[in-house]
């Protein structure tokens, strides 16, 4: 297949900003490489994407869903980046240089230029339900072409409702495992990998340092500083330190290290790629239970699923780390989150979408 990949609109690929749709693509973007597809990526100007075509495209970016009121209009900024990078997409399609487009974006506007495009169009929906508008364009994307959608948990599919949930491909996810080192010996260190906001759970992630005692490295794009402020202010006795935003070279190292990935999300995690990180390094991820990553760690032994907006649950199940086997956590991964098995999935759904177009 010749496959035209339409990335996020939030900001470059390699800026961190689309944090795990960033790691998604990429993986992908080799994956379907190697097993003969053509691939193109029509991106933000300034992505970086080595080995790849990549055409990037000039225009504003969009203000992340996340950060939206769910009732608000998903507005389209003058001069879009992502109108721009779909005239692109559908340019191509019109040309008669691709077979499918994959959207990546969080946005309404995929799905309505779906509707004319000379092409399928595939929606690897990145978020769980967090805009009307949004819903609505899912939702009837689901009801009139199933096969065009699909999600990466059954949990994050369920956010939608029961028409999506019944409906939508589960792909899950999967790294390139090569590139993670198991460490057995960690020292004390947690870790918490995501961009710094209120919805990934910053001020718990200051709770759990404070309750728990140990250090907490906080790994991603400071996305809101004043959240950032606001939690460290609250919890004046917890040891949290920035480490920014790392490529995944670097991130494995640090991570691998550390005796455990929190993750105490706010929202619906769709799926939570950091968590298959920490496990492809042996470390254990203690989760909310809430959204993919419940579906990812299996309790007691790749790590605990504790109680939702709970810090001080979290903090005991710090305490129960050493009953984790870290070859465990890395054996997991291997079995259940290769970058292949999940580069197969996604390479079968595209080719029933091209399947239905055709029939």
């Amino acid at each position: 297949m010749r496959i035209v990949f339409v990335s996020t609109s939030v900001g470059a690929i390699g800026s961190g900003i689309g944090g795990g749709v960033e790691l998604t693509l990429r993986t992908l973007a080799d994956g379907l490489v190697t097993l003969g597809h053509e691939v193109t990526v029509v991106a933000p100007r300034g992505s970086r994407l080595e080995g790849h075509r990549v055409i990037d495209v000039d225009g504003t970016l969009h203000v992340p869903s996340q950060t939206i009121e769910r009732s608000a209009p998903l507005e389209v900024p003058t001069d879009s980046v992502l109108t721009r990078m779909w005239d692109e997409a559908m340019r191509m399609a019109g040309a008669g240089s691709c077979d499918v487009v994959l959207n990546f974006a969080y946005d309404v506007l995929p799905f309505e230029r779906a509707e004319s495009s000379p092409v399928p169009v595939a929606h690897l929906v990145s978020m769980g339900s967090l805009s009307d508008e949004m819903d609505k364009a899912v939702i009837g994307a689901i009801r009139s072409r199933s096969v065009s959608v699909a999600m990466h948990t059954q949990a994050q599919a369920e956010s939608f409702g029961s028409d999506v949930a019944a409906r939508a491909t589960i792909v899950a996810s999967g790294i390139d495992l090569e590139k993670y080192h198991f460490i057995a010996q960690p020292g004390d260190d947690l870790a918490f990998v995501g961009r710094i906001s209120p919805e990934k759970g910053i001020d718990d992630v200051f709770a759990v340092a404070e309750q728990s005692g140990r250090r907490v490295l906080a790994f991603g794009v400071m996305e809101d500083a004043l959240a950032w402020q606001d939690a460290s202010s609250r919890h004046q006795g917890a040891r949290v330190e920035h480490q920014g935003f790392l490529p995944t070279r670097e991130l494995q190292e640090r991570l691998g290290r550390c005796a455990a990935l929190i993750m105490v999300h706010r929202w619906v995690e769709a799926f939570g790629n950091v968590a298959i990180e920490a496990l492809a390094c042996g470390v254990p991820v203690i989760t909310y239970d809430r959204g993919g990553p419940a579906e990812i760690v299996r309790d007691g032994v790749t790590g605990y699923v504790v109680r939702a907006d709970d810090p001080a649950a979290v903090c005991d199940a710090v305490s129960r780390l050493g009953t984790i086997d870290r070859r465990a956590c890395r054996s997991d991964a291997e079995t259940r989150f290769s970058a292949v098995s999940f580069v197969r999935r996604v390479e079968q759904w595209l080719g029933r979408v091209v399947g239905a177009a055709a029939s």
